[in-house]
């Protein structure tokens, strides 16, 4: 399904690398949105974990392996695009938006509004064919999450 979108890998990614899927994706524009500010902290790492977990169930271990997975995508990808156009192919509406808010816990999730990682949702917002008011109920829900979970 996503063959055409994996062009831009070819003589990039190494060959112990998985063809992302949409989780995968959705990992990778996580750790994309974490280290976007070059402070790849230990908040979002939790948080990328925790999203894991929730998501798809996953335990600790098994969390942290895909995140693993998901930061060595990350560092091979050409651009974020790519993954976006992922997640807006592969899933529905819900699922998108849940992306989007899962992307702003992570932006939220060392306490500061870094511009480098708003930057990096707000293109991520657009290429998945999302709104304005999408991206406001997705932050509002975002910032309810980590209020909850602290």
């Amino acid at each position: 399904m996503f063959a055409h979108l994996f062009r831009h890998f070819k003589g990039n990614k190494p060959k112990d690398l998985p063809e992302p899927d949409e989780k995968l994706a959705l990992g990778a524009l996580l750790v994309r949105v974490a280290k976007s500010d070059h402070n790849y902290n230990v908040r979002e790492i939790r948080r990328i974990d925790r999203i894991f977990q929730q998501l798809f169930g996953l335990n600790v271990v098994a969390a942290a392996k895909m995140r693993a997975t998901c930061e060595r995508l990350e560092e091979h990808a050409p651009h974020m695009d790519v993954f976006s156009e992922m997640i807006r192919e592969g899933v529905d509406f819900d699922e998108r938006l849940g992306a989007l808010e899962a992307m702003w816990q992570v932006a939220l999730a060392d306490g500061a509004e870094r511009p480098e990682e708003l930057a990096v949702v707000d293109r991520a917002k657009h290429a998945l064919g999302l709104s304005e008011a999408d991206n406001a109920l997705a932050r509002a829900s975002a910032v309810r999450q980590l209020d909850e979970q602290g």
